[in-house]
């Protein structure tokens, strides 16, 4: 009776210690992934500042894995990179100009800056933004977001 409750205890310390424990469901609190409903509300996340981990994806039985792996991942950011899911059955037309045959799929979009007039005569009240997108081919993991994240030099933590 006693070595059942030391291995429950030690079982109960590794999946409260360990980060990649993945064989039992982590608490991961309120869903910090961004459903899109609109490219005006996804122009207005890029102005904030912070890079932006976009998923596009169709309902399958890998996107369930991608849903859990993108919940983790976006645990784990929050709040210096934020995660976004897009439906694209939902949003065709912002899934189309992204020109990919294959879904899922993920991209990152980070430094929004204002893009120069580029010869065309166009309307004052609009301002056009360049923005840098990345395609992600790494694991779908945490440890892959962070590794990628490191390669492409951008900041997962605030500076202290």
């Amino acid at each position: 009776m006693g070595d059942s409750s030391f291995l429950d205890r030690m079982l109960l310390q590794l999946r409260s210690t360990c980060k990649y424990y993945s064989g039992y469901p982590k608490d991961l609190g309120p869903s910090k992934v961004i459903h899109f409903t609109s490219e005006r509300e996804f122009v207005q996340l890029l102005h904030q500042g912070y890079p932006v981990v976009v998923a596009f994806t169709i309902r399958s039985n890998y996107t369930q894995h991608l849903d859990q792996m993108l919940e983790e991942a976006a645990a784990e950011f929050y709040p210096n990179i934020k995660f976004m899911r897009v439906e694209c059955p939902k949003y065709p037309g912002f899934c189309i100009t992204r020109q990919k045959s294959e879904y899922p799929f993920i991209e990152i979009f980070h430094s929004p800056q204002q893009a120069g007039n580029e010869g065309k005569v166009q309307d004052p009240n609009v301002t056009r933004y360049s923005v840098k997108v990345v395609p992600y081919n790494y694991d779908m993991s945490p440890y892959g977001f962070r590794e990628f994240f490191k390669r492409q030099g951008v900041r997962t933590s605030d500076p202290k």
